[in-house]
């Protein structure tokens, strides 16, 4: 009997023994990596076996049982974030894991800058290294559907913003985040809206921030070019806007806006046609958004660029035309 109880309590003891051993790999002994950083992206759904698959075919000393029985150990069978991990040298198996749980995942980041087309907007995204592109090969009416959009033209509902995501992420996940985004803004730029505002639906707000957007040449002025565009559509005048027009020229318009294009009519043509064009012309941000909902008091009807991105409010015709004359004799001394 004793020698039985000696047989068990030895056999506890090397148990023990090896059990501490085991906890000091895992918690203290730095795993070896092939180079420096590796880079292992965990796909959506893989189990532990399949991560840890994963990370011995990247070369992390790890063989995929023992990660798989220490996840096990830990209870985090299904809490291992997918995304793509960065490991370095240094770090143990525990930690490993812990940063697996946490889902320190690195980003990459993609900016859709204020007043960009959409055509710019998809150029940006399909030269991003860290997308995958699949919406690339889509339609902009092809890719509205895919995103889940009532709306088959894309200009304009796109917020522009910074967005972060995994790398090897799909192009799709942007652009239905900054759609949303949009729609986001527009809806609750809408609600608080000034009661004088002469715009009847939320998308003609944002036909209006676009060209406010891209008429805006200091963020000081982007609330008073707002007030003259909505005094002229309270009194029937036409914009008379050159983006709009040198958007409706599309390719034709090669960086020199002539007289005779300002006669050429077009949808966009805001010379030649009143009121609204019938879509954006640009990605509008948040604060050209809030200035055509909430335009400051103002009676100015015109406006012309001094040529250091500031603009000359004028609120008749002469003056306006004493304005032209003084900065544009300066532009061309």
């Amino acid at each position: 009997m004793n020698r039985i109880v000696v047989s068990l309590t030895a056999l506890l003891l090397a148990l023990a023994a090896l059990a501490a051993a085991a906890f000091q790999v895992y918690s203290r002994q730095p795993l070896t990596f092939p180079g420096e950083p590796v880079r292992v992206r965990i796909d959506r759904g893989l189990g532990l076996s399949a991560i840890g698959d994963a990370l011995a075919a990247a070369g992390i000393g790890l063989p995929a049982w023992q990660f798989e029985l220490a996840a096990r150990l830990r209870g985090d069978g299904g809490r291992i974030k997918a995304g793509t991990y960065v490991f370095a040298s240094g770090l143990t198996r525990r930690a490993l894991i812990d940063k697996m749980v946490r889902g320190d995942v690195l980003l990459a980041e993609v900016t859709i800058v204020e007043g960009w087309t959409f055509r710019q907007m998809r150029a940006a995204l399909a030269r991003h290294p860290d997308l995958g592109q699949e919406g690339a090969a889509l339609s902009d009416a092809e890719l509205m559907a895919r995103i889940g959009a009532a709306e088959r033209d894309p200009e304009g509902l796109f917020m522009p913003n910074t967005y972060r995501f995994s790398p090897g992420s799909s192009d799709i996940e942007v652009y239905r985040q900054s759609y949303r985004l949009l729609k986001r803004a527009l809806d609750e730029a809408w609600a608080t809206r000034s009661a004088s505002v002469a715009l009847a639906t939320p998308y003609q707000a944002l036909v209006l921030a676009s060209i406010v957007e891209k008429e805006t040449g200091r963020d000081a002025d982007r609330g008073r070019v707002a007030a003259v565009f909505t005094n002229r559509l309270r009194l029937g005048m036409m914009l008379q806007s050159d983006p709009t027009t040198i958007y409706g020229m599309g390719a034709a318009f090669d960086g020199n806006l002539r007289r005779q294009d300002l006669r050429t009519d077009t949808p966009y043509n805001t010379y030649t046609r009143g009121g609204l064009p019938p879509g954006p012309i640009s990605l509008p941000g948040k604060a050209s958004l809030a200035a055509v909902l909430n335009p400051p008091p103002s009676s100015a009807l015109y406006f012309v660029a001094r040529g250091d991105g500031s603009s000359e409010f004028s609120d008749d015709l002469a003056a306006h035309q004493r304005a032209v004359d003084r900065y544009q004799k300066r532009r061309g001394s």
